[in-house]
């Protein structure tokens, strides 16, 4: 069943918090929506990164957004619990571009990541 549109405002909302650290390069923020097991799976610059979320703390905290960087969030899906969100960023750490997929499930009423999937855009690879 779709939800209203409130519900989807409310995932954007939460997503904000992915953009804002991303942007900020403070993970302090994503910490507020990721569960503690969230799970990250991606290919970045040829070497696959999977596992805990905390290596996109990692990311976040260590490679500055760049004063180029431009991000959009797109709500793709909410279902009652389950929610899919796209995010494109431009231009992070002043090269790459990404698409990421935000999976989150509302717990205890609030909207929550359990994992992060992205792509980084071929064009922006260094090898």
């Amino acid at each position: 069943m779709r939800n209203e549109i409130k519900e989807y405002e409310a995932v954007a909302k939460a997503a904000e918090k992915f953009v804002k650290s991303v942007a900020e390069g403070n993970s302090e923020y994503a910490k507020t929506l990721f569960t503690d097991d969230a799970v990250l799976f991606g290919i970045l610059d040829g070497a696959v990164e999977r596992g805990s979320i905390k290596q996109f703390y990692h990311n976040v905290d260590t490679v500055g957004a760049g004063d180029d960087f431009n991000a959009r969030i797109d709500v793709l899906a909410v279902e009652e619990t389950i929610a899919v969100v796209r995010v494109l960023e431009e231009k992070w750490g002043g090269r790459i571009d990404f698409t990421d997929f935000l999976l989150l499930l509302k717990l205890d009423g609030e909207w929550k990541c359990v994992a992060k999937a992205y792509n980084q855009n071929s064009n922006t690879i260094k090898e």
